[in-house]
């Protein structure tokens, strides 16, 4: 497994728009129908990636706790699956049933969504503001498959509770790590 640092998308880019399939109810969904006016967090993930499974139950605790205060959430598989068949439309919509995904789960077939974000790694995360410009881009926590941390989010939450305080937020941030997308 290769550790591949976030690209730290510049602060104050507007978010790229997209129109992708939920692969949940097999509906498209554009940026504009699922952000938030209060923030919105974009998540490339996908399902066999140790550093995602090592976050999975922590995705989904964080996004039931925003998701009441106003945030949205996205997560996006930009994966190859032809080489990488679990990462597969099929297998993301049994992976977000059993870990019961309280957000959309978009694949990404041409990537150009993932291009677009400039994401490298999985997971890799951003938010955006109401006006969906971005305000933070990084990691979750301090937890890596086997550095004995725990996953609390704490990165995320901080971000995001600053958010909803109207605090500034630090421009001190740290980059994802994970599994580099799996490019065509």
């Amino acid at each position: 497994m290769a550790l591949t640092p976030s690209n730290m998308l510049p602060l104050g880019t507007l978010a790229p728009d997209f129109k992708l399939l939920n692969v949940v109810d097999n509906r498209e969904k554009s940026l504009e129908a699922l952000s938030s006016s209060t923030a919105t967090v974009v998540m490339f993930i996908c399902n066999h990636c140790p550093f995602v499974k090592h976050i999975q139950k922590e995705l989904v605790n964080l996004a039931n706790d925003y998701l009441v205060k106003g945030i949205s959430f996205v997560a996006i598989s930009s994966n190859d699956v032809k080489n990488y068949p679990d990462d597969s439309p099929e297998k993301m919509k049994e992976i977000a049933a059993e870990f019961h995904y309280p957000f959309p789960y978009l694949y990404d077939e041409t990537q150009d969504v993932a291009k677009a974000y400039q994401a490298a790694c999985t997971p890799d995360f951003y938010v955006f503001d109401g006006s969906l410009k971005c305000i933070y881009r990084g990691q979750l926590d301090d937890s890596r498959p086997g550095n004995d941390i725990p996953v609390t989010g704490n990165d995320l939450r901080a971000v995001l509770d600053c958010v909803l305080d109207k605090k500034p937020i630090s421009q001190d941030q740290k980059p994802s790590i994970g599994c580099n997308i799996k490019w065509k």
